[in-house]
């Protein structure tokens, strides 16, 4: 099982244009149109489930906001912060 980080691990290790908030990591990825960002779900549902780890997605008409935490260990592990890197990999 991955631990959790401290609130400085957080702070130091968080990736540009992710934000903290509370025990989850967050980013929203703006697109030019709705399909784009769907096509960068499936990228996303596809890193997630090859590294076991799925993220909360929520979809809207120019944007995605991906949502990341570790449910198992009740925060941000670095399990999130790997995911969260592969993501803005992926965009």
């Amino acid at each position: 099982m991955a631990e959790l980080l401290s609130d400085d691990e957080i702070s130091t290790q968080l990736p540009s244009d992710w934000e903290r908030d509370g025990d989850e990591i967050v980013r929203t990825y703006q697109f030019d149109d709705y399909l784009s960002g769907i096509s960068f779900v499936t990228q996303v549902g596809e890193v997630a489930e090859e590294e076991f780890h799925h993220p909360e997605i929520i979809v809207g008409y120019k944007d995605v906001e991906v949502r990341l935490t570790s449910h198992e260990e009740g925060g941000i592990t670095d399990q999130d912060i790997r995911l969260a890197n592969l993501f803005d990999a992926e965009f």
